[in-house]
Order: structure tokens, then sequence, then C-alpha cells
């Protein structure tokens, strides 16, 4: 049986970045949750398991982009699936 672990890693964003960024992330398979934090404080998360689905991936991204039109600065916390 494959044992699961969680990696997390945190990228630090202009809101200009942040769209682009997600896309990025959102078509690598192994990140299971992306928070979008601004001043330590979680703005958005998104589970992956749903975003995979395909269905809610445009308003997802449309959600991003709202939310990169807001902000200056933020951080991205995403957390990968690390196989053992």
């Amino acid at each position: 049986m494959d044992e699961q672990k969680v990696k997390s890693e945190e990228f630090k964003l202009s809101g200009s970045q942040l769209i682009d960024k997600v896309k990025e992330l959102l078509h690598e398979g192994n990140i299971r949750r992306i928070s979008i934090k601004q001043d330590g404080n979680t703005i958005i998360e998104l589970p992956l398991t749903i975003a995979a689905v395909g269905v809610v991936l445009a308003p997802t991204l449309a959600a991003v982009g709202a939310i990169a039109a807001l902000v200056t600065n933020c951080s991205i916390v995403v957390e990968r699936i690390v196989k053992e």
C-alpha cells in the first residue's frame, strides 16, 4: 500500500503573476490544494481534487483572476502529494 505524504511550498508573487502561477500549478498532477494568502490571511483555498474534474476549472480561474486584480502582493501555499 502506498503511503502519501504532503509537502508544502510557498511562493511570493505580485497580483499580476498570480493567475499565471495558478494555471501552471493546475497542470501539475501531484497538487492537492492551493491556498492564496495576503498578509498571512487566507483569501481563497482551492482543493484540486474538485478542480481536477474540469467542471469547476473555469469559475476557479475567474475567481483567482478577480483576486489578482485586487491584491498587490500575495503568496501561494501549495500542498503536493509525495509518494513514498
